[in-house]
């Protein structure tokens, strides 16, 4: 009886290594496909789309100034190019969904449950952190690179190496923004708990520096802080979000019912 109810936990360990690979396989095909519908859409929409995504230069130009390309298919690359990035905006639901069912397998029956928290809150904070970049990294940025030009230099900014760029941006600040899930989610499976968390806080500054220091393309410290500040803030949500699931956890009957549980907590001599 109890090997039955081990197996219906966990019908992962059923599927041999060919069925994990098709299981694979048939997950990424449907994220694909996702994007490519994704693309499709934001590509009969680029106009628009390049010019909400330029502002933040336009800004700073000079009076006059506007994005050059110097080669006849650059600016054809950068518009798929962007319709790709904003494609994948678009489908993370369905991407983050495949993500989770292809790990919910291994995974008990009270877990399994946290598939649409887990797939709106990941899709929300990785739009949020596209959102952030977009409204307060890049004005700050732009700013300071645009600050050189003089009377010696002229500011001629090219398409390909501004979308290059912002594109490298959004999607670093968007993966960034993942921070708090990504902890929920090893507080789940029992990796780690709020007390390590809070006795780790001062490694997780500095790894949060040297983050904002790799996604900030400037070196200006006012900059890094921009998102150095945020990036803390979400380590602070992450502790506390961990916090819940630790005590939702120790009030679980699953959880501290079963000795063959990962959450359980090791019996006392």
């Amino acid at each position: 009886m109890e090997e039955q109810d081990q197996e219906r936990r966990n019908p992962f360990k059923e599927l041999s290594l060919t069925g994990h690979l098709a299981e694979l396989r048939n997950r990424i095909i449907v994220a694909l496909i996702a994007i490519a519908a994704g693309s499709a859409l934001s590509y009969a929409f680029i106009e628009p789309i390049f010019a909400i995504l330029a502002r933040p230069l336009e800004a700073v130009l000079p009076p006059g100034t506007t994005l050059i390309f110097t080669s006849y298919p650059e600016a054809f690359f950068v518009y798929l190019k962007l319709a790709i990035v904003c494609g994948v905006f678009i489908s993370s639901p369905v991407i983050l969904y495949e993500i989770w069912a292809f790990v919910a397998p291994g995974l008990y029956d009270h877990e399994r449950q946290l598939v649409l928290p887990f797939v709106l809150l990941s899709s929300i904070f990785f739009v949020g952190g596209g959102l952030f970049g977009y409204f307060v990294a890049f004005p700050a940025a732009f700013k300071f690179f645009a600050s050189f030009g003089n009377k010696y230099l002229r500011l001629l900014p090219n398409v390909s190496e501004y979308f290059s760029l912002t594109i490298h941006l959004l999607l670093g600040f968007g993966a960034a923004f993942e921070l708090p899930v990504f902890m929920a989610l090893l507080g789940v499976v029992g990796i780690i708990d709020a007390k390590m968390l809070r006795k780790n806080r001062r490694y997780a500054i500095l790894v949060n520096f040297i983050l904002a220091a790799v996604l900030t393309p400037t070196p200006d410290i006012m900059n890094q802080l921009i998102l150095a500040v945020p990036l803390m803030l979400l380590y602070e949500i992450s502790i506390v979000l961990v916090w819940l699931i630790g005590k939702r956890r120790a009030f679980s009957p699953v959880s501290s019912g079963d000795p063959g549980h990962p959450l359980t907590p090791p019996p006392r001599d």
